[in-house]
């Protein structure tokens, strides 16, 4: 890795729970009898009597460390694993911990969530590796060797089992990072573990609709699950990446993200109701102050690109009739540097926006003349520097954002050696 790639996920919170597994020594006790591997996804041995439970496998890298550290704190089979969604950082691992002696549990929809993600293999590692693929290592150490299939896929209305004392309730919460997103409710405890529910990080706006190009979440599904985890009255909430506590807390918590995320539908629903343009409502949706919640991961703009979409679909009357149609606006590139005296004068008109602090109408523009003349020596400088201004502008303070940037310059310095 190089000192530019490991300068580009610096002081994000994301890459630092994601990172955190690395060099961890000892299983961490949550709970009585809850312990934490930490890692890409976290995964929760629950330990009982009777045996075991298992909450997330993690990636195969993941699975490999995790199952030395809770063999450190119990040496009883594992009789249910559970997966929170159909994600390589719940079930990567699933080969390391899978035996003839236990269940391995998902919701129904598990299967067609990993049939199309396998469908979609190369599209999605593509999309995963730009993002993340200086953050969680190899490709080879998320995705298993051989698949492991569930053994119980439960319905919508849930399932439960006890073990060794404990009471293990599983409920379906379709608004998570995937159709198939579960929740363990553990209701003698209070303890809920959550997955990715909220996304990596709590209190942070839901990534709706990721870069990596993900299928779709839906704004009323995501609120209509959290709502049903507020209704058990959590004292413990344990995600795939962080222990939040205090019922308090959590409920005050729960209910600020529920209430930011409706007040940014229903404000879209407004605006699209009232005949405004999406990116006019992309500019101009703000939560108030006690609705505001971090942006590391989501996005207030982005989410309320994802609703719009959510109701009407992937064509936007404001782009017009061309939208209807196949040509790409970078086929008439050369005409438009041509009437402009060539790709290098649009390129010139770039640096001036620049040089105002106009990084997105400077890249407006580059697209043309770049789309023009690819391998023009300023309008590829210029880029660069519209590139580094728009870091600055937003403080780099989005993971999605700083890293889509980060590999645009990659790129042009790998285009340039």
């Amino acid at each position: 890795m190089t000192d530019q790639e490991r300068r580009a996920d610096d002081r994000l919170r994301v890459a630092e729970l994601v990172k955190s597994g690395e060099g961890q020594a000892a299983a961490i006790e949550r709970a009585p009898g809850v312990w934490e591997s930490r890692g890409v996804g976290n995964s929760y041995l629950v330990t009982t009597p009777e045996g075991d439970v298992l909450v997330n496998a993690g990636t195969l890298a993941d699975a490999r460390r995790g199952r030395e550290l809770f063999a450190q704190v119990s040496n009883n089979p594992v009789r249910y694993i559970v997966l929170t969604q159909s994600h390589a950082n719940q079930y990567g691992g699933l080969e390391v911990y899978k035996t003839s002696e236990n269940t391995v549990i998902a919701h129904r929809t598990y299967a067609d969530d990993r049939g199309y993600a396998e469908a979609l293999s190369a599209h999605y590692r593509r999309g995963s590796r730009r993002i993340f693929g200086t953050i969680t290592g190899r490709t080879e150490a998320m995705i298993p060797t051989r698949e492991v299939q569930p053994d119980l896929l439960i319905s919508d209305e849930g399932h439960a089992f006890e073990l060794g004392g404990r009471r293990f309730e599983i409920i379906w919460t379709p608004g998570g990072e995937t159709r198939s997103a579960v929740i363990v409710w553990l209701p003698h405890e209070k303890i809920a573990i959550v997955g990715n529910l909220f996304g990596p990080l709590f209190g942070n706006h839901p990534n709706l609709n990721t870069l990596r190009g993900d299928k779709p979440r839906s704004a009323s599904q995501f609120i209509a699950s959290v709502t049903t985890l507020r209704a058990l009255g959590p004292e413990l909430v344990l995600t795939g990446h962080e222990a939040i506590s205090g019922a308090d807390h959590i409920r005050c918590e729960i209910s600020r993200i529920i209430d930011s995320v409706q007040w940014v539908h229903d404000r879209t629903v407004e605006g699209m109701n009232a005949g405004v343009d999406l990116r006019t409502l992309m500019r101009e949706i703000q939560t108030p102050p006690e609705l505001t919640l971090t942006e590391e991961y989501g996005k207030v703009a982005w989410n309320v690109r994802a609703i719009w979409h959510e109701y009407t679909g992937w064509f936007d009357p404001a782009r017009g009739t061309t939208e209807l149609y196949g040509v790409p606006p970078s086929n008439v590139a050369p005409a438009i540097a041509e009437l402009a005296g060539g790709a290098d004068r649009l390129a010139e008109r770039a640096s001036a926006f620049v040089r105002e602090g106009k990084p997105l109408e400077a890249l407006h523009l580059l697209d043309v003349a770049l789309a023009a003349q690819p391998d023009s020596a300023l309008g590829r400088a210029t880029k660069r520097d519209a590139l580094k201004l728009l870091t600055e502008q937003t403080g780099g303070a989005n993971l999605w954002e700083r890293m889509w940037i980060a590999a645009e310059l990659r790129e042009l310095d790998d285009d340039r050696a």
